[in-house]
């Protein structure tokens, strides 16, 4: 019998956004909750891990346990606040010593392996792997070719430095996660990772927080109308997210049917993040605009369990995105039995099983949208269906099978380690 390796203690890097900051604001997302769900369920079968973040507080500990085998470690690297990941690039020589200077205070061979959360973590792993001679496992999460191919109109393209950095590290890590088949490809096609490099492990949902429960209690939780017909937003306020369309939809479904104004309810709950703050009041100018002001409802980043009240209390959860690794919100979403309606992008199209368990729309045309969802109203019937197949679908996606298949591709990893540094002259 082979003696299959194991990662006994590893380190995780998400540099650019801690695991303790709230998701659905600033640069706190899907990865977050990523980090956290993977890193306690390492834990639980015997992997230490220790995540690595920049400290943006004076108050945080040096150390914090997140959970038993679970620590989070802060390194001071700029001024605390005031930075966002745009400007990090230069703050990663800091944080790439404070990392190094962590690891050189224990005994040699501390960690098995690295573990890198986006491409500026990556750049930190791509260092630290040579230096403690581990292998590097990557996983992007978003790279800047695919949103730059799928840009909101008028948004700002990822900078030339951030394609640069993500191509380094696709050629330093030993083995790359991608979220999805179509992420794969998009590794292999455009920045040339080799698929023996590329493993798809698809993140999971947490079933014992998201599950279907009474709508009406829910909507008494966020003062709804029980009667409302209720469409959801979930996530960060920028471009590409575009929860601009799910206001431009209302008005063409209010167009279509000027009833509707005493049933509709819009509900928009995520914070502002990326070019969001360049116009802080951008999204609540157009709902007053759009004569959508009084049925819309902004709601701050909240708590695992109150985002769960929210999908419960929802009828529809749009999902917009001009671009998507995978599509945490729609996953939650469905797992609560609510159907989705979603951008057919990226990972948008393993998450969501179109007719089955919600709808994927083709373009961002505010009347094809607003053309579908009104069928959709008037269908009860149907929307049960998708309702079942929502849970259906969401039962597909387990944190626990995503930890199972993570630990088969640090195994690889571990057993196939590079032969020799990686050497980037050029790009």
């Amino acid at each position: 019998m082979v003696n299959k390796q194991k990662a006994k203690r590893i380190a995780v890097l998400s540099v650019h956004t801690s695991p303790l900051d709230q998701p659905g604001t600033g640069d706190a997302g899907g990865l977050n909750v990523y980090v956290v769900e993977t890193a306690k369920r390492l834990a639980e079968r015997g992997t230490q891990v220790d995540i690595f973040t920049r400290r943006t507080a004076s108050t945080p500990a040096n150390k914090v346990e997140l959970f038993p085998g679970v620590n989070v470690k802060h390194i001071n690297a700029g001024p605390f606040e005031g930075l966002d990941k745009n400007s990090l690039p230069a703050q990663l020589c800091a944080l790439t010593a404070g990392i190094l200077r962590e690891e050189a205070f224990k005994p040699e061979g501390w960690y098995d392996l690295i573990h890198s959360h986006y491409w500026l973590s990556g750049q930190v792993g791509w260092v630290a792997s040579e230096r403690w001679n581990v292998p590097l496992v990557h996983t992007m999460h978003t790279m800047a070719r695919v949103k730059n191919l799928n840009l909101a109109a008028g948004d700002l393209p990822e900078p030339k430095e951030r394609e640069i950095g993500e191509q380094q590290v696709v050629k330093a890590a030993d083995q790359l996660v991608a979220n999805t088949q179509e992420e794969a490809n998009e590794l292999i096609n455009l920045y040339g990772a080799s698929a023996q490099q590329v493993s798809v492990v698809h993140p999971g949902v947490d079933l014992n927080t998201f599950y279907p429960a009474e709508q009406v209690e829910a909507r008494s939780y966020f003062d709804i109308k029980p009667d409302a017909f209720v469409l959801t937003f979930v996530g960060r306020v920028q471009p590409l997210k575009a929860p601009d369309l799910l206001l431009l939809v209302g008005a063409e479904l209010l167009k279509m049917n000027p009833a509707l104004k005493d049933k509709l309810q819009i509900v928009i709950c995520g914070g502002l993040s990326g070019s969001g703050f360049d116009k802080p009041t951008q999204l609540m100018d157009l709902a007053k605009s759009l004569g959508l002001e009084n049925i819309t409802k902004f709601l701050t980043p909240v708590s695992r369990q109150n985002l769960a009240k929210i999908y419960q209390a929802s009828d529809l959860v749009v999902v917009p995105s001009y671009s998507e690794s995978f599509g945490l919100v729609a996953v939650e979403a469905q797992a609560a039995g609510v159907p989705v309606v979603a951008a057919s992008v990226g990972g948008l199209k393993t998450v969501v099983a179109h007719q089955e368990s919600g709808l994927l729309i083709e373009n961002h045309d505010p009347q094809n949208w607003a053309r579908q969802i009104s069928e959709l109203m008037n269908n009860p019937t149907l929307r049960s269906k998708l309702s079942q197949g929502a849970v259906k679908q969401a039962k597909k996606f387990s944190w626990d099978s995503t930890v199972e298949n993570l630990l088969s591709v640090y195994q690889t990893a571990l057993e196939n380690p590079s032969q020799a540094p990686v050497r980037i002259t050029a790009v």
